[in-house]
């Protein structure tokens, strides 16, 4: 079968498109899936650098979350039947035509999403679902900044923060970011390529400062928005797609009262599976609901792998980027 792997660590251009990748065998709780589309997602770009908290061993097939229809169940499954379509969140080994996964990690697909769609719900929604409800526990009325507001786990964190009732305020580095955000409903935007962000955010919010920061990019922008922060605020620390680890002056979060909290969802559903459960509920009754909307304006065909992968690392992406694999 064909699949994208990595042999040795680096950039995207040391990854290979096989053609003759050995078909994986479904084993006993394991689930068969013919792959239709796949979500890339940061960690991958950290993974194939060898980088990420978690690496499998080389030679493997990049990829961590894909959609697709059962193939094939092992002895006992019973969650899902062949012809049902899925999702699945793997790890890794998801760009490629066929994937074996534990049923552990494979769920129905929401209705009304197309595969393209639903190839990118897991990750990103799951992320930004737990940070703004267990991690920060965000309250209607509360305001949230939205750091790298129109990438992948940007533009759930906008949706997902307007139906819990926050107002919004998302920063992206282009006026075309900001457009797509003003149409998930950010209630204020900032292009933070263009003055001051601490100032910005103190005309915004009258001096007050932001209840909620979320902050999947790192760098630069992540002190002035800590410096930004209203008194018991959260700054939610998602991932560090700019590249550097900000190192924050820690008497900041003295001087506001606030609070320095992480974010690793990957965790998450292992020390707490039934509260992640019950978010994947929560979050299904907002698709059947038409209330969420996954983006994806970045489709790549399999073969176009190097393409998607430096749309991500460019930081050119609005949405999520999706690799389409047998559709």
């Amino acid at each position: 079968m064909r699949a994208v792997v990595c042999s040795e660590y680096g950039m995207a251009d040391k990854l290979n498109l096989e053609s003759d990748w050995p078909a994986p065998e479904v084993g006993k709780g394991q689930v068969l899936i013919d792959i239709k589309a796949a979500g890339l997602n940061f960690p991958d770009v950290l993974m194939m650098q060898g980088k990420y908290q978690t690496q499998p061993e080389l030679p493997h097939v990049t990829g961590g979350e894909c959609a697709g229809v059962v193939a094939a169940v092992g002895e006992g499954v019973t969650r899902v039947k062949p012809g049902d379509k899925v999702i699945a969140m793997v790890g890794w080994g998801a760009f490629a035509e066929q994937i074996v996964a534990s049923e552990s990690v494979v769920f129905p697909m929401p209705d009304g999403l197309s595969f393209e769609q639903a190839a990118g719900v897991g990750i990103t929604y799951f992320t930004s679902y737990h940070a703004l409800v267990q991690r920060a526990n965000i309250q209607p009325g509360e305001t949230l900044l939205v750091l790298g507001a129109a990438g992948g786990v940007g533009v759930t964190a906008i949706e997902l923060g307007k139906l819990l009732g926050a107002k919004v305020i998302a920063a992206a580095s282009s006026d075309e970011k900001l457009e797509l955000c003003k149409k998930l409903g950010a209630d204020e935007v900032i292009n933070y390529s263009e003055g001051s962000l601490k100032d910005k955010l103190k005309e915004l919010t009258g001096g007050k400062g932001v209840d909620v920061v979320y902050d999947p990019v790192g760098g630069d922008y992540s002190e002035p928005a800590l410096r930004s922060m209203a008194w018991n605020g959260r700054y939610l620390v998602i991932g560090f797609a700019s590249g550097p680890i900000p190192t924050p002056p820690l008497n900041l979060t003295l001087l506001k009262g606030c609070s320095i909290v992480g974010v690793f969802w990957g965790r998450f559903t292992m020390e707490e599976p039934e509260l992640n459960l019950a978010n994947i509920q929560a979050l299904w009754k907002y698709f059947a609901e038409g209330k969420l909307n996954p983006v994806v304006t970045d489709l790549f065909p399999l073969e176009q792998y190097e393409d998607a992968y430096n749309c991500m690392i460019e930081r050119r992406a609005r949405g999520k980027v999706i690799l389409t694999v047998n559709s």
